[in-house]
């Protein structure tokens, strides 16, 4: 039987919709994948930690090693290119070889060239430590969001994006707090910021254990068996969970073709322009207010224990937000729910720019913190839905790299902005970033709420997704494109499950 993630035999054909048609018809989240979260959120946790490090630092270093401001945004470019090519490496080796294989690999590589960066002694250290430092952090990160939108049910995937994120977020406050708490000791002891970072390693003992191979991809490279005993295992805990037997399995469309020239083509590349460009406005708008605002306020005339202050209370919204988006993001299109967050990020980024005082800096940071953080958790979940398996890690990773990619320039962009034009341009620019960020789903955009995997991912399937903008009855109810209602509607009967709840499930 051919392997190959470029075509099918037709005996192949006629067993794989029955693997992943079994784990879509899933209408809870089983035990095993609340055990995957926590480890995940973990992994996840380390990883932004690691990546505000070199933020949080920044205002030292330029003081110890007489390093321009330009310096800083040379850094933090060079950084984000090592992300660029993290995200392609990563996606196109998780397609190959596998997901975990790659992300559990990432772990260690970006764990081990953090430690790098507490040795380093100067500038091109600490920019050679931090741009392959990049290229693990997203080879991780991308990895991570295919494997939760391949192994979670179709009508709770968003939701457990945000779990995840949640968790994940909890190293954004970790890590600034560690910054306030330790920089401020010695000359050299921001050292222990990028020592802190590369204890997300310890993650990885326990993911070899418990984490396993995703079902699509085992399905995609002929490896049936081994996903129909782990979808066998997961079915048991979900009945066993809910009490009743599982509606029978809507038969799935044949796995396209995996080739680069297919993604480049038809419906695949107008999703590859959609996620590339909502990935760049998010690096420019996100990264562009999270990396520089300690340096800005010390260069707007805060000292820098008042700016660490401030932006380790920023930094305590990234939990809120990630909240913020659990009740709605398997219920609303997602497009509509990203453009309503991002007009709000660029009102208060406005506010934050364009109005004095300490009290209207740290509200107006604080809600578009928040914001930022729950729209994110949007974009995770859209951008790997919306590829076909065989092509999900290469297609993500291309349009996340591209994202990360444009940090080379935004981080530059910032720094010459604030020169130039003065503070309160900076914050213009980047409300100007996130509004078009959430206009860029509702032109190009597709629905993938409570959608299979398999259909979103199918060009004859998505032939019938509404391409188009939405609709108010879309937007408040969440219909979906099989005509089903409601963030959980069973689609097998069409009756609500028990998923609708707002604490974990």
């Amino acid at each position: 039987m051919t392997t190959s993630t470029t075509g099918q035999s037709p005996s192949r054909d006629a067993r794989t919709p029955s693997v992943t048609a079994r784990l879509d018809r899933i209408p809870v989240a089983t035990t095993s994948h609340r055990r995957w979260a926590l480890l995940l959120g973990f992994l996840f946790s380390f990883d932004l930690i690691d990546l505000n490090t070199f933020a949080y630092a920044a205002p030292r270093l330029r003081e110890q090693w007489d390093l321009p401001l330009d310096g800083v945004g040379v850094i933090t470019s060079v950084g984000f290119a090592g992300m660029f090519i993290g995200a392609l490496l990563g996606g196109r080796l998780s397609d190959r070889f596998g997901r975990r294989r790659v992300l559990l690999g990432a772990v260690v590589f970006y764990s081990f060239f953090s430690l790098l960066s507490a040795v380093s002694f100067n500038a091109w250290q600490m920019g050679v430590t931090r741009f392959l430092t990049g290229v693990g952090l997203q080879a991780m990160t991308g990895v991570l969001l295919v494997w939760v939108s391949e192994m979670y049910p179709r009508a709770l995937r968003g939701r457990y994006q945000s779990w995840i994120l949640v968790l994940g977020f909890v190293g954004v406050p970790v890590s600034a707090w560690v910054s306030r708490l330790v920089i401020p000791l010695g000359p050299e002891s921001w050292r222990w910021v990028f020592v802190v970072g590369a204890l997300g390693v310890v993650g990885v003992v326990i993911a070899a254990r418990i984490l396993p191979e995703s079902v699509r991809w085992h399905v995609a490279h002929g490896k049936e068996e081994a996903a129909s005993a782990l979808v066998t295992r997961l079915e048991e805990e979900a009945v066993a969970r809910t009490g009743t037997p599982l509606p029978p399995p809507t038969q799935a469309p044949p796995l396209p073709r995996g080739g680069l020239a297919d993604l480049l083509t038809g419906r695949n590349r107008r999703r590859l322009i959609a996620t590339s460009l909502v990935s760049i406005f998010l690096i420019l708008c996100f990264y562009g207010f999270n990396s520089w605002v300690p340096t800005l306020l010390v260069e707007n005339g805060y000292t820098q224990s008042e700016s660490l202050t401030v932006t380790s209370v920023l930094a305590a919204a990234a939990v809120p937000g990630a909240l913020l988006a659990i009740p709605f993001i398997d219920r609303w299109d997602r497009r509509w729910m990203l453009l309503c967050i991002e007009t709000c990020v660029a009102v208060l980024l406005l506010v934050f720019g364009l109005i004095d005082g300490a009290t209207a800096l740290i509200v107006s940071g604080f809600l578009a913190t928040m914001l930022l953080q729950c729209g994110v958790a949007v974009q995770y979940t859209y951008i790997p839905e919306v590829f076909p398996t065989p092509l999900r890690g290469l297609g993500a990773g291309i349009a996340t790299g591209f994202g990360r990619l444009s940090g080379v320039i935004g981080g530059v962009t910032v720094g010459w902005i604030y020169t130039t034009f003065g503070f309160a341009a900076v914050f213009v620019y980047l409300a100007a970033m996130a509004l078009a960020m959430g206009l860029v789903l509702i032109a190009l955009g597709e629905r993938t709420t409570n959608m299979a995997l398999d259909t979103i991912g199918a060009d004859a399937a998505s032939a019938a997704t509404d391409t188009g903008t939405g609709s108010v009855t879309d937007l408040a109810t969440g219909s979906a494109a099989d005509g089903s209602t409601g963030p959980a509607a069973d689609t097998a009967t069409g009756t609500p499950t028990q998923t609708r709840k707002r604490s974990m499930p």
